[in-house]
């Protein structure tokens, strides 16, 4: 199994998925190698692991979002975004017997027929008295909720880099070619072999997800995990 591993150039790719607008893991996104037959999904967390080769072609698609392409190269583990739709969608206008609707910012509003036609006021900082509550009070919203969710989204993008940065040792692990062509010389393994003892692999250290563990760390760790599996599993 390993010269056809070696014959075809077939290896794993893998990464995550995420929304560009709020940097959210996106899960059920088929990832297909374009020309291939395998198709799978991202998980909870916008995981996905694919074989294949260096110079194929990713199709990503995901009801709602815009359909994206990535051509594979030397980078194993990819960080993906897609872009959602609705932010794409143009300005119009629906004219009905009695109700006027305007698809305007990617939202469906309903048209004053006795407003004058005004350009869209996006990014601007909307005041008023709040009509529909017996209190009263007043609402607020544009750029200042718009920036608040901003920040919070911009914070929780920095931390998923961090959380990343502090996984560079098992990455520089896993994701190697020479690391994998030599386990799985090492203990008669497939490919298929391989990413099912990988799976099992960081199941086993889920607790602690290699934060902070060095390349020497993992890779040990790793040949005794395959070494305790196949003598006694295989």
């Amino acid at each position: 199994m390993t010269f056809g591993f070696c014959l075809y150039g077939q290896t794993t790719y893998s990464g995550n998925i995420l929304d560009s607008s709020d940097k959210g893991y996106l899960e059920g996104v088929d990832v297909q190698v374009i020309g291939g037959k395998e198709t799978v999904k991202s998980n909870g967390r916008g995981y996905f692991s694919i074989q294949a080769t260096l110079g194929d072609t990713l199709r990503l698609s995901f009801p709602g979002f815009i359909e994206q392409k990535v051509v594979l190269g030397s980078e194993r583990f990819l960080m993906i975004q897609l872009q959602d739709m609705a932010r794409f969608l143009p300005t119009f206008e629906v004219q009905g017997n009695v109700y006027s609707y305007r698809m305007k910012d990617g939202r469906l509003v309903l048209k004053d027929e006795n407003e004058a036609d005004l350009p869209s006021r996006k990014g601007e900082v909307l005041a008023g008295f709040k009509e529909d509550d017996p209190n009263g009070g007043v609402v607020i919203s544009g750029p200042i909720s718009y920036f608040t969710k901003k920040a919070r989204q911009a914070r929780e993008y920095e931390k998923k880099k961090i959380w990343h940065s502090r996984r560079e040792g098992y990455y520089q692990v896993i994701e190697s070619d020479s690391v994998q062509q030599e386990m799985m010389e090492k203990y008669d393994l497939d490919s298929q072999e391989w990413d099912d003892l990988v799976i099992k692999f960081n199941q086993f250290h889920q607790s602690h997800e290699f934060l902070d563990w060095s390349e020497a760390k993992v890779k040990k760790s790793l040949d005794e995990f395959f070494r305790f599996e196949t003598e006694f599993s295989f």
